[in-house]
């Protein structure tokens, strides 16, 4: 299990994923701009999913036959597990944890930031298996 991690492909997918997450993290902060946290954390998270989609597919799993209908599909799916992931954590943190710590500087940044990271491994898994086989 811990072999897949270790390849040129994880290291893309890390890439792609890092890049799709500072888009996602930015345009948090521009939604927040209009929107309450909560919302702007979700369609931040939708944001990031379509970037990280076509990046995904154009260079990590490039080598995938599954149409791309499919592809979207099961992408869809493995990303709604891991924007649950996304927002509990980062509600968790920025109402719950962090307050209980103390934290009063960046606490949505930082709450926000750590639920973006969290669910590399199983999005992983998870577009390797089904979204891009």
């Amino acid at each position: 299990m811990i072999r897949q991690f270790i390849s040129r492909q994880f290291l893309v997918f890390l890439l792609t994923g890092g890049t799709a997450a500072v888009i996602n993290f930015g345009s948090r902060i521009v939604y927040s701009k209009w929107l309450n946290f909560s919302s702007a954390v979700i369609l931040a998270y939708i944001t990031g999913m379509i970037t990280a989609f076509v990046l995904a597919k154009l260079f990590v799993f490039k080598e995938s036959q599954q149409p791309v209908h499919h592809s979207a599909a099961f992408f869809i799916l493995v990303n709604l597990v891991a924007a649950l992931q996304t927002w509990a954590i980062s509600m968790g943190l920025a109402y719950y944890l962090l307050p209980w710590m103390g934290v009063t500087l960046f606490v949505r940044e930082i709450s926000h930031a750590v639920g973006v990271i969290f669910p590399v491994f199983t999005s992983y898994i998870g577009h390797k298996r089904w979204s891009f086989r």
